[in-house]
């Protein structure tokens, strides 16, 4: 059987799918289509519901919950890895303060409305586009997600907020970035099946760690391998193996926080697999 996938070129989506989509481990009779697009591009997909599988923001996820259930498997949460407000120098933020956003449903911007529910001035840039944006003055402060958390310094910003230790502090909680979720309407036996491959992909990739990196090189674009690795430790852990309690109780937290303050309607569906 053959079902659509996407996920993100950052480096933990390829580390995490490498062995399932190259034949590495036993897919169980399934093949994948795979598409490969920034996180906001697939949380637009989700929407209109055109992939079996895909990776998307908890933020997104939040929308979609009639459609697509949340798997076990392959999860992006962590402790000291969320998105960072950075500018060109320390400032405060304010109600007209021009902020550059990785996109409108990314988990991101939820933390940053969560901080900051004044702020309504924001453009949406593509994640990689956004110190640029704010080096070049067309914003006053950016968004910064992914890698760039790395590199901001190196090219002369600032941070304001770690908006992930704001989360930790607020809640008490580890933080829900984005998750892989399965179309609710599979037969449930294709669902486990997916869960099960994608476990077995995260856990070929733990154990082989050298196997997946020359297709994380490939999408990597100019990252150095220093930076790829990073990535990778941020953004894989024991989360990705499976959410767990302790992982769900997060990303549960997150929902409730964001019809707290009215960011998301009350959601009805069961979340998880």
């Amino acid at each position: 059987m053959n079902i659509t996938l996407g996920f993100s070129p950052c480096p933990n989506d390829c580390f995490i799918f490498d062995a399932m989509i190259h034949g590495k481990i036993d897919t169980e009779g399934l093949t994948f289509e795979v598409l490969m697009e920034d996180v906001e591009t697939l949380n637009q997909k989700a929407f209109k519901g055109e992939l079996d599988i895909t990776k998307l923001s908890f933020h997104a996820f939040a929308y979609v919950t009639k459609l697509y259930q949340l798997l076990d498997a392959g999860s992006a949460l962590g402790n000291g890895c969320g998105p960072l407000l950075v500018a060109n120098s320390k400032s405060k933020v304010q109600s007209s303060t021009k902020i550059a956003i990785p996109g409108k449903y990314t988990t991101a911007n939820f933390l940053l409305s969560l901080a900051f529910p004044e702020v309504i001035n924001k453009t949406e840039f593509l994640f990689s586009d956004i110190e640029d944006a704010v080096l070049s003055g067309k914003v006053d402060a950016g968004l910064i997600i992914h890698e760039n958390r790395f590199t901001y310094e190196q090219k002369g910003l600032v941070k304001i907020i770690d908006l992930g230790e704001y989360w930790e502090t607020l809640t008490k909680s580890t933080i829900p970035l984005g998750g892989i979720v399965v179309k609710r309407d599979l037969p449930a036996e294709i669902k486990n099946k997916v869960n099960r491959i994608v476990r077995k992909s995260v856990e070929y990739a733990f154990a082989n760690p050298a196997s997946s990196r020359s297709f994380v090189k490939a999408h990597a674009q100019a990252m150095s391998e220093e930076v790829m690795q990073k990535h990778i430790e941020l953004y894989v852990n024991n989360y990705s193996v499976d959410l767990g309690a302790e992982g769900k109780r997060a990303i549960k937290t997150l929902f409730d926080k964001a019809q707290e303050v009215g960011v998301i309607n009350k959601i009805e569906d069961e979340l998880f697999l």
